[in-house]
């Protein structure tokens, strides 16, 4: 088709256009928000059933099921490196007289 231009649907923005429409950045994802309501409905209706079973297992076994089973409920702490110039201060009290441990 001599003299005509093809114009051609781009999906999403182009590089450097701000993003439109969409979820918000921190909108939870709606699936997943109803699979852990689904999961928490399931082990609250069968908590006996667990607690049963986790005592069943040795020690060792139910330490560690206990902490993977902690990941899905406290929220993991990432690691923080702390920098500092500040150096550690020699700090001497004069409580005025009374008894010095050092002469005991």
């Amino acid at each position: 088709m001599p003299g005509r231009y093809l114009n051609y649907n781009i999906m999403g923005n182009r590089p450097g256009n701000p993003k439109t429409g969409g979820r918000k950045k921190g909108t939870p994802n709606k699936s997943k928000a109803e699979i852990r309501e689904h999961i928490s409905n399931i082990v609250s209706s069968n908590l006996e059933i667990v607690e049963r079973d986790l005592r069943e297992l040795k020690p060792e076994q139910r330490v560690k099921l206990i902490i993977e089973l902690a990941r899905f409920v406290i929220p993991q702490m990432k690691a923080v490196d702390l920098k500092s110039d500040i150096q550690p201060a020699f700090i001497q009290l004069n409580l005025g007289e009374g008894t010095n441990p050092e002469d005991e």
